[in-house]
């Protein structure tokens, strides 16, 4: 799967990429027509500590999944979101059973 990581208002490093792109890729497991994502990691200016926002979109055929995720830091933010998304994968997965 291919994994576009957009990083706004600041450059991301390296290693900050390859763990977003290793845990959004183990998303595969719970549901195998995911066509690509894309992951914009965000900063906002503000004095709050909870500065880091973190928005992941999912395009499956169908539909597409999108879940934001607002955190002090982008790695924690990026494991909350695929934790949502590990839930609504396997909710897709079963409507598409049921019919």
């Amino acid at each position: 799967m291919k994994v576009n990581v957009q990083s706004v208002n600041f450059n991301a490093d390296k290693g900050l990429i390859e763990f977003v792109e290793k845990k959004v890729n183990g998303l595969e497991k719970y549901y195998d027509k995911i066509v690509d994502s894309e992951v914009f990691l965000k900063v906002h200016q503000t004095s709050e500590k909870e500065n880091k926002n973190v928005d992941v979109k999912l395009n499956i055929p169908g539909n597409d999944l999108m879940v934001k995720k607002q955190c002090k830091t982008f790695e924690e933010g990026v494991m909350l979101a695929v934790d949502s998304l590990k839930r609504k994968l396997t909710q897709t997965k079963e409507k598409i059973r049921a019919k």
